[in-house]
């Protein structure tokens, strides 16, 4: 009669918790840098905040172009503005004055 001896091999109680692991780092790393994990909300706060002062630039840009066509309207017009404007577009000035271009 023949007797197989086998020695008892621990790899099958190992299978288990290397997959676990394998997964949490899977999630882990897309949680830390995916397209919406932590990593990826700090970068969108800073363009929030660039943005944010872009829009208030522009704004202020609007409102001070705004003022500037409201005394460009019909009826209120400002000799001033009618003035330079005439000088911008012939490109003329008065021997006395000085031209400073911005």
């Amino acid at each position: 009669m023949l007797t197989r001896q086998y020695k008892k091999r621990n790899t099958g109680a190992a299978i288990l918790p290397l997959m676990a692991a394998a997964f949490l780092t899977y999630f882990g790393f897309h949680a830390w840098h995916g397209e919406f994990g932590i990593y990826s909300s700090y970068a969108l706060v800073e363009r929030k905040a660039h943005l944010e002062t872009k829009l208030a630039e522009l704004k202020a840009e609007r409102h001070r172009l705004e003022s500037r066509v409201m005394l460009l309207q019909d009826g209120s017009i400002e000799k001033d503005m009618l003035d330079e404007q005439a000088r911008r577009s012939l490109n003329l000035t008065k021997p006395d004055e000085i031209t400073i271009i911005r």
